[in-house]
């Protein structure tokens, strides 16, 4: 485990990042073992220990992850062209600000990109944009 809490297991996750439940549990069980060998961990559950020790779980992680990449590509704050990544909305109607819009996929392949995967996250996040501001700024 880094400084942070981070992993491994969580290094450059935004770019690969597993689709397949079975993917998703084996990384996870990792964790798993990891935090039972832990000394005075070995009978708590694995929520318990994940608290316990101030931590989140990978899928988790990954999500959060996604959210700020998606943050720092549609406020300019990597040098990425974000309109190659999102289709940004030019109304508000509901919710933040700055909506994005899910691009058609031909293809299952291109729906695991995480410019596909975080639409329906990033859309459902009810804050104004001034929080939304605060929170991604403060997570980087």
């Amino acid at each position: 485990m880094t400084k942070s809490g981070g992993t491994l297991l969580e290094y450059n996750s935004s770019v690969w990042s597993p689709s397949f439940k079975r993917d998703v549990t084996l990384i996870e069980q990792v964790k798993r073992r990891f935090t039972k060998r832990l000394r005075g961990y070995r009978d708590l559950s694995y929520h318990e220990r994940l608290n316990k020790l101030n931590l989140e779980t990978l899928e988790l992680r990954r999500v959060k992850s996604d959210l700020v990449l998606c943050y720092k590509i549609i406020f300019d704050i990597v040098h990425l062209n974000k309109h190659d990544f999102f289709d940004i909305s030019t109304t508000t109607t509901r919710g933040h600000q700055f909506k994005i819009y899910k691009r058609f996929n031909s293809c299952s392949v291109r729906s695991r990109f995480v410019c596909v995967r975080v639409v329906n996250i990033w859309n459902r996040l009810s804050v104004d944009s001034t929080d939304l501001i605060f929170w991604f700024s403060s997570s980087f």
